[in-house]
């Protein structure tokens, strides 16, 4: 007979550090869910040095001058990244991938493409500076 799988512990809902962020991704199942939302964490961490990680909303995610920057998380079927409400503004790039409001959704093997994710980070980045939300 097969171990149990151990239960997965319960995050805080609002933990700060990559330590929290680190916990969160060592959970996330499947793996290959795991790895795409890792590889998208190090794409905003390379864009936004400076941006400092930490579990908000339950899931991970990045501030930037104390304000949000974008955040992603696992869910059954999917993968979702939400980048502050400008999601709909790269629609055009985002054929296939189901948007909502401030969402975008994506597959584990159909990442959201990194000049996309570039462009995103980039763009929230300003708007920050520049004193928005």
């Amino acid at each position: 007979m097969a171990e149990p799988k151990p239960a997965k512990s319960r995050l805080p809902t609002n933990a700060p550090g990559s330590a929290a962020v680190d916990d969160y991704l060592a959970q996330v199942e499947p793996e290959a869910h795991r790895l795409a939302l890792e590889t998208l964490r190090g794409q905003v961490r390379a864009l936004a040095p400076d941006a400092t990680e930490g579990i908000s909303y339950g899931i991970p995610g990045f501030k930037y001058k104390g304000r949000g920057l974008a955040w992603y998380g696992s869910w059954k079927s999917h993968c979702s990244f939400f980048p502050g409400g400008v999601a709909h503004d790269y629609a055009d790039r985002l054929e296939g991938y189901k948007l909502q409001k401030g969402t975008i959704q994506f597959k584990a093997d159909k990442p959201i493409p990194a000049d996309v994710i570039e462009a995103i980070v980039r763009d929230r980045m300003a708007t920050i500076d520049a004193g928005g939300r």
